[in-house]
């Protein structure tokens, strides 16, 4: 069975089943017998893997793989080099250090979906995109990291998983690719959008 690169949109369960009647997965996703390879908060967007494969879902989603996973981040506030550093030279939190593989501001995406509901704005404070990445998935990781150097997260899509990334995928969108394709891959580490129907 291939592998599924769905964009998973805001306010949806990174699951299949939900007893409080939440969107899930099985909103988007018709495919039998596959489970994400890693997850994504609830209030978070973008790209989620999912696979039967259990090899491959493990090598995806362990931090021992080192698959640097990237983020587009909208924060509240400017953010100064001095903060920058800080998320790259590594950041104190409740259950250890984190450090991001890259942290830098980038300009807001042209490509990018409208949220729904949209980012409360507040005119008397900016607000910056940021393009983090990172080795590890620990809890809420992202959100907590910029909170801690004062740039608090309003907004966070998931951009990039190793070579796979949403590229023209909208939200609830989906695309396959063989598992042939999906480890090749990931032994030559780069760029890779090829997909199957």
């Amino acid at each position: 069975m291939p592998l599924i690169l769905l964009n998973k949109p805001f306010r949806v369960l990174s699951q299949f089943t939900d007893p409080d009647g939440r969107p899930t997965l099985a909103d988007f996703v018709d495919v039998p017998g596959v489970y994400p390879a890693g997850r994504l908060d609830f209030d978070s967007e973008g790209l989620i893997l999912l696979t039967d494969d259990g090899r491959l879902q493990a090598r995806i989603s362990q931090p021992r793989s080192k698959i640097t996973k990237t983020y587009l981040v909208q924060v509240e506030g400017t953010p100064s080099g001095e903060q920058l550093a800080e998320l790259k030279s590594g950041v104190r939190l409740k259950d250890g250090m984190a450090r991001a593989t890259r942290a830098r501001e980038i300009e807001r995406p042209e490509s990018l979906w409208p949220r729904d509901p949209p980012v409360r704005e507040r005119k008397s404070v900016p607000d910056a995109w940021l393009e983090i990445g990172l080795r590890e998935g620990r809890n809420r990781q992202v959100r907590r990291m910029t909170a801690a150097v004062g740039l608090p997260t309003l907004r966070l899509i998931r951009w990039q998983i190793g070579p796979w990334s949403l590229e023209v995928l909208r939200p609830g969108e989906s695309r396959r690719v063989s598992n042939d394709d999906a480890w090749r891959a990931l032994k030559t580490k780069g760029p890779f959008s090829g997909s199957e129907k």
